[in-house]
């Protein structure tokens, strides 16, 4: 047992060496560590595969068939046309209106489909302004997790506490929201700085931007009214999935199928970011080889017993703990692998802060790294694809500081609520 824990967490590592110094492309390293992993792993192959959440797989390919054909219509180019009029082309500006637009949507849908949508966006308005959009695209991702944080259907982490803890949606939105409100300002401030020098407005296109008309942007009303139609009854279907009983993934597959009715779908198959699907499988795979030989129980168990039953060591070990492995592994199966080590823990403590620390850590921990959270998977594969590639540290170094102030604003907040 100890031979295959070492040698899983030997995968684990050397994958992510990697893909963070990103000596091959990142799609390489994650389908090269998943077949080491199931080379060697002596688990039978259907729990490996049990990890691979199909669930984010088919909501990815959906959502990427529905903003695709939704495009195609202009009313992509339609809103970054109002944004850059509305924000009168001052790129920090329109960094703060990307943010809080992302960070709302984010709170009620998830964060994956968020960043879809979001990218036609920020590319389209970096692009009539020729700015860099390296600083919008690290935006979005940021403001999608810390948005996502707020609500139970924001963030999956929180739809697994919210069913573990018997919370509701008011639970969620009454307990968190005011903190990751005050999270996404601060963040926002500091984005506002460290990219200070790419946010500069640039004079000589505010003669254009004076002229600048939405008027012709849509390029086929048809296609706009059938694809936002379809994606109204998408988001619907997401906001109300828990009381439908409809998962996501089914809304967004239901979406795109009935979007390709009028479509030739092998081109629009082209326009599926295969890449990034081939990268979440071979994470899935690595993580979930790593999670069979026990070593997310054992990380798990490790942190819960350093405290020696005080409520608030627990409470805080937990928020930062989850931050820091949520942002070198997928927060998912390390919040499943969380909720039954808390629940044992029922009859010495008060698990209420516990729930919140779990999910403020696990949430807010995926900003730390470019693979923390899907969202930032997706739009890392895409600036990629576009021309635009957001390096691993480049990226880390502003997401650990993001990471580091939410999880003690977090702190602050869990203790005068908690303990003060």
């Amino acid at each position: 047992m100890i031979s295959v824990l070492l040698l899983t967490s030997l995968i684990l590592i050397l994958a992510y060496i990697l893909i963070a110094w990103e000596i091959i492309p990142k799609v390489t390293a994650a389908m090269l560590g998943a077949s080491v992993m199931l080379l060697f792993l002596h688990a039978p192959a259907d729990k490996v595969f049990a990890h691979i959440d199909f669930a984010v797989i088919f909501l990815l390919i959906g959502m990427m068939i529905i903003v695709h054909i939704t495009s195609r219509s202009g009313v992509f180019n339609w809103l970054g046309i109002e944004i850059l009029k509305r924000t009168r082309g001052n790129p920090k500006t329109i960094l703060i209106a990307l943010g809080i637009l992302t960070a709302v949507l984010s709170a009620f849908l998830d964060n994956v489909t968020t960043v879809v949508l979001m990218l036609p966006i920020v590319y389209n308005v970096t692009h009539r302004l020729n700015i860099n959009p390296l600083p919008f695209l690290v935006t979005i991702i940021l403001a999608s997790n810390i948005g996502g944080t707020a609500t139970l259907i924001g963030d999956p982490p929180n739809i697994l506490i919210g069913t573990a803890a018997n919370l509701s949606f008011m639970d969620f939105l009454l307990e968190l929201t005011p903190v990751v409100v005050v999270i996404f300002i601060a963040s926002l401030l500091v984005l506002l700085v460290y990219y200070r020098r790419d946010l500069q407005p640039k004079p000589e296109y505010q003669p254009l931007l004076a002229d600048l008309t939405s008027q012709g942007a849509i390029t086929d009303r048809p296609l706009m009214l059938r694809s936002l139609s379809v994606l109204f009854v998408v988001i619907a279907g997401f906001i109300l999935h828990e009381s439908l009983h409809i998962d996501a993934y089914v809304w967004a597959l239901f979406g795109a199928s009935l979007l390709l009715l009028g479509e030739k779908p092998k081109q629009i198959m082209h326009e599926v970011e295969w890449t990034t699907i081939f990268f979440f499988i071979g994470l899935f795979i690595i993580i979930g080889g790593f999670a069979e030989a026990g070593g997310i129980a054992m990380l798990s168990s490790a942190v819960l017993h350093l405290t020696q039953g005080d409520l608030a060591a627990t409470t805080f070990l937990v928020l930062w703990a989850s931050g820091l492995f949520s942002a070198v592994i997928d927060n998912i199966p390390y919040t499943i692998t969380m909720i039954p080590m808390i629940q044992n823990l029922a009859g010495t403590m008060d698990l209420t802060p516990l729930w919140w620390s779990l999910s403020l850590g696990a949430c807010l921990g995926g900003n730390a790294t470019l693979v923390g959270a899907a969202a930032n998977v997706i739009v890392s594969e895409s600036s990629q694809h576009k021309g635009h590639p957001i390096g691993f540290m480049a990226f880390m170094k502003i997401g650990v500081i993001i990471t580091t102030l939410s999880l003690i604003i977090s702190s602050v907040y869990l203790y005068i609520r908690f303990f003060l």
